[in-house]
């Protein structure tokens, strides 16, 4: 863990998982990077990757835009998000493989409690798209969690229904997906939204029965 992480609050024990500990992230730092014209103009996707790390400060950056908390009353009640969902259930769960292991991205209050230790960004793109973003520092993993819409603020209907709810969670995650694009062309780095690991996915993080692995996001730094 870096010095400039800094450990979770007891309130959020560490989980023990092979000597990981929970981080909670530093605040998001405004006011740095293009702006949002020229991030969308220069928005592409980029399979080709540097090994250079993400300093802390740009890690917290980066899952703040992708679905951080921009104000404490949204949509219910309920504390609103960079990103849109569905009646604004925020099914969508955020994990981040690094080098040491994945955590799952906690935006109360923006912290990363580990999931399991070891090196699994390999798992997070779909088997045969090659060798290509390996040595990129950063690989986000998207998961809906179906029971997230029955603690939805409006009950509407569709929310119970298996389809629309696929429906749903697809077009949030692509959502969060594009708050890393933009997010990505802002800092000069490089991403890319591909396939991912699915089944080996949910063994390695432990999921639900309810809990479903859909997509993964490379990001980093463009390789040369």
């Amino acid at each position: 863990m870096s010095a400039q992480h800094r450990k979770i609050p007891k309130i959020f024990p560490s989980n023990a998982v092979s000597g990981l500990q929970s981080i909670l992230l530093l605040k998001p730092a405004f006011g740095k990077g293009r702006s949002v014209l020229v991030s969308l103009r220069d928005r592409k996707t980029c399979r080709s990757f540097s090994g250079k790390k993400l300093s802390p400060q740009m890690l917290s950056n980066l899952l703040w835009a992708a679905c951080g908390i921009n104000r404490k009353k949204g949509p219910f009640g309920i504390p609103g998000r960079t990103a849109a969902s569905a009646s604004n259930s925020q099914e969508i769960s955020l994990y981040v493989a690094l080098q040491d292991g994945v955590y799952l991205y906690e935006p109360i209050p923006h912290c990363l409690i580990p999931v399991a230790s070891g090196d699994s960004r390999a798992m997070a793109i779909g088997k045969g798209q090659g060798p290509a973003g390996a040595k990129a520092p950063v690989r986000l993993i998207y998961v809906a969690d179906i029971d997230k819409f029955s603690e939805a603020g409006f009950q509407e209907p569709g929310l119970k229904d298996p389809e629309t709810q696929k429906a749903y969670y697809y077009a949030d995650t692509g959502l969060i997906a594009g708050n890393v694009y933009v997010f990505a062309a802002s800092q000069g780095m490089a991403a890319w939204f591909h396939n991912c690991d699915r089944v080996n996915l949910s063994s390695r993080l432990k999921l639900r029965a309810n809990q479903r692995v859909l997509f993964g996001q490379t990001v980093g730094y463009p390789g040369k």
